[in-house]
């Protein structure tokens, strides 16, 4: 097992946040970005959890895995996400998933995988390719709790709890980023999509770390707007 030194920030036990889900506490290697952790079961009943990007990682952290049957998959929505997975990866023992275009940023990791479009981790489970904010942003869909979408930082909370996509100097591909919220739309509905789960900004959710009502949300953003906005710093 990998230990770490504890600091106040690492030492906040992982939050629940739906029933099978957790929020881990800011990490600093990933500029303060929120990971997550999907608890679930494949069809035969064994443990089939997946890690969303790098949580902060001490002794409390690993043992909090390993109750739960311990992490089968672990995947990044986006190049900011990835800390220092080496020693993590060695205390876990699992793969990690990244797509293809953003693999050469973990050259020493041997058990990775990549991929294209999507990749498939469970009936329940999925990662899908959302270039913008980076070349190989994703967002991982959760069919539980009606549907729940970890979108990393392609789509953030601001404030008074709206999301969008938000337009920085070092975005990859602001137009793309917009089509990929378009394609969004046009995938889920109501019925398939409840929350979102961001991977920063969450302090403008007050204190939560899912957006209800998510499609809603999804579909009150202003895309004409943000076409012509200004990059943030």
């Amino acid at each position: 097992m990998t230990s770490v030194t504890p600091t106040a920030e690492m030492q906040r036990p992982p939050r629940l946040v739906l029933d099978g889900i957790y929020a881990f506490s800011p990490n600093r290697a990933t500029l303060g970005a929120i990971a997550y952790f999907i608890v679930e079961k494949d069809a035969d009943g064994n443990p089939a959890n997946l890690l969303i990007d790098t949580p902060p990682w001490n002794e409390e952290i690993a043992a909090f895995l390993a109750s739960q049957g311990g992490v089968q998959g672990w995947t990044m929505t986006h190049r900011g996400g990835i800390g220092k997975v080496q020693p993590i990866q060695a205390a876990l023992g699992c793969p990690i998933v990244m797509q293809e275009q953003e693999a050469y940023l973990l050259p020493s990791v041997e058990n990775r995988v990549t991929y294209r479009d999507r990749f498939v981790f469970s009936a329940q489970t999925d990662v899908r390719w959302t270039p913008g904010h980076s070349p190989g942003s994703a967002c991982v869909y959760h069919r539980a709790h009606g549907g729940v979408l970890f979108t990393g930082r392609h789509l953030l909370p601001q404030r008074g709890g709206a999301i969008a996509p938000l337009r920085f100097a070092k975005t990859f591909h602001w137009p793309r980023q917009l089509q990929q919220v378009e394609a969004l739309r046009a995938e889920f509905s109501s019925a398939t999509l409840a929350y979102l789960c961001p991977a920063a900004n969450v302090g403008f959710l007050r204190g939560d770390r899912a957006v209800a009502n998510a499609y809603e949300a999804l579909n009150a953003i202003d895309l004409d707007a943000l076409r012509h906005s200004t990059p943030l710093p």
